[in-house]
């Protein structure tokens, strides 16, 4: 699946203001209200994420057509590391842990704005280099001894 690339980079918008309530009110219950959002881009695809639908109902048709498409993967696979961030977070307000759900908070928060603001997806660099890091593995693997 191909994805416009200003969908994901909005997504990241709301997100970072999501990310900044929570670490200002350490809402545990906001935090894991992200996180569903996450699971839904991660489990069943940018195509039913919440934020990714109103761009693409709102903001998309007001804009000129993308220049380019992107496949789905890496930012569907970024979603799933917002995910284990946002539950750590979530575990760490809601049990008195206030040091780990601010510090799961910040660091999404961090890779958000750096999608939001720079269009550098950190999560999609991850899944870049893991993809690169397991293709290497399995052409290894293949060469006869």
């Amino acid at each position: 699946m191909q994805v416009d690339p200003r969908g994901p980079r909005f997504g990241a918008a709301v997100t970072t203001v999501v990310l900044i309530v929570v670490l200002v009110t350490g809402s545990w219950a906001l935090l894991a209200a992200q996180a569903v959002v996450f699971a839904i881009a991660t489990f069943f695809g940018l195509r039913y994420a919440p934020y990714g639908s109103v761009f693409r109902v709102l903001v998309r048709p007001r804009l000129a057509p993308p220049r380019e498409l992107e496949d789905a993967a890496a930012p569907r696979f970024a979603q799933g590391v917002g995910l284990a961030f946002a539950l750590v977070g979530t575990v760490g307000y809601a049990t008195g842990s206030t040091w780990l759900g601010i510090g799961a908070t910040a660091l999404a928060l961090a890779a958000a704005f750096l999608n939001a603001v720079f269009g550098f997806c950190l999560g999609c660099e991850m899944y870049l280099i893991i993809r690169r890091i397991t293709t290497r593995i399995r052409s290894d693997r293949e060469v006869p001894a």
